[in-house]
């Protein structure tokens, strides 16, 4: 949805109409803000009853407004994007844990992208693989506000130490939980 956004804020120059999408969008994204702190569930019912008429009325909005914009205009492009990827746009309604946009994977993949080239020498493909794996845990820290040096330190001395442990305890989100609760 965050591309889609882009894509009518950019059109705006050329076309009013955008302003319509940009409304429409942005109450999503408020509806979204207002169940941030809720259970999956909750969450997903709170799309159901509020995004979904949302989504319907912005449906028709894109029907009609593709009969009208040139197809090469921002407007037109920024339509058919939307309606090319329409399925995937409305998924997130159907499950309480997805997100309404994919910014959170794109900005952990950001810094995996910009060293692409410096990953090209990882000596093998299992290099690559165990780089990759890394790359992912580190990324998970860094979304829950966990010292990555401090996690790895901790969950490999544990593994060293006990090889019956819970490994889905020591997953990052987990093994927060249990410092804080330790902490208190």
């Amino acid at each position: 949805m965050a591309h889609v956004r882009r894509k009518f804020f950019e059109s705006l120059t050329s076309s009013k109409e955008a302003q319509h999408a940009l409304a429409i969008i942005q109450e999503m994204y408020l509806i979204e803000k207002e169940a941030k702190d809720l259970e999956a569930e909750e969450t997903r019912a709170v799309r159901q009853l509020r995004s979904i008429p949302l989504l319907k009325e912005f449906k028709t909005w894109l029907d009609s407004e593709r009969l009208i914009a040139l197809p090469k205009s921002p407007i037109g492009k920024a339509v058919m994007y939307t309606l090319n990827n329409w399925q995937a746009l409305n998924r997130f309604v159907e499950d309480g844990n997805l997100t309404i946009d994919n910014n959170r994977a794109e900005n952990a993949l950001r810094k995996i992208a910009v060293g692409r080239k410096n990953w090209l020498f990882l000596g093998s493909e299992t290099g690559g693989k165990t780089a990759s794996i890394f790359a992912s845990i580190v990324a998970s820290c860094n979304r829950h506000g966990i010292d990555p040096f401090a996690y790895l330190k901790d969950v490999f001395s544990r593994l060293a130490a006990d090889s019956q442990v819970d490994l889905e305890n020591l997953l990052p989100d987990k093994w927060q939980k249990e410092r804080a609760d330790l902490a208190a």
